[in-house]
């Protein structure tokens, strides 16, 4: 980490305890990812009349290049968290959730599903066919690129749907599905 954490303790007193626990799990997370510019983290304490215990509300504020990762743990929203230790659990918890999303997504891990495209077959044999693009291109297809078994139900002319990849060939149709419900125009 670029900068030391701040821990802010309000309406409780601070227990080396507790800053123990909160420096230990903003370590875990600098081991997950290195690069967090700063980490801000305040734990609070709600009074509540109509409740015998105080509620712990946890706030963890994460700085990374090019984002700002925030988790807040409402203490209305569990009872658990009558005891901070287990405020401070889940609301680290979950900024591990976020912050390694944010890694996958820098990463390139998660995957982006391409639009599908619209077609109209334009030819058909026994085991492939060939869709005609709204641009004037001619997209290979195998009757097993075709979703629910579809290949024998389709016939030259059909509209379809389909997700365009490359193949050893040049590009071809994958997930091949007829459309019924919503023609498309010439």
């Amino acid at each position: 980490m670029q900068l030391t954490p701040e821990i802010t303790f309000r309406g409780l007193e601070p227990t080396p305890a507790i800053e123990s626990k909160i420096r230990a799990r903003v370590a875990r997370l600098d081991r997950y990812y290195p690069r967090i510019m700063s980490c801000r983290v305040i734990i609070e304490s709600h009074h509540r009349h109509h409740r015998k215990g105080k509620l712990y509300h946890v706030r963890v504020d994460l700085t990374v290049p090019g984002s700002e990762l925030v988790v807040r743990r409402e203490p209305e929203a569990h009872q658990s968290h009558e005891d901070a230790y287990v405020a401070i659990r889940d609301a680290f918890d979950a900024m591990d959730r976020q912050l390694e999303d944010f890694a996958r997504r820098q990463r390139g891990d998660i995957k982006t599903h391409e639009a599908a495209s619209h077609g109209r077959v334009i030819e058909l044999s026994a085991d492939y066919g060939r869709i005609g693009t709204l641009n004037g291109r001619s997209i290979y297809f195998h009757r097993n690129s075709v979703v629910d078994k579809g290949f024998d139900r389709l016939e030259v002319g059909s509209e379809v749907r389909y997700v365009e990849t490359s193949g050893e060939e040049g590009p071809q149709a994958s997930m091949v599905s007829p459309i019924s419900k919503h023609p498309i125009s010439d």
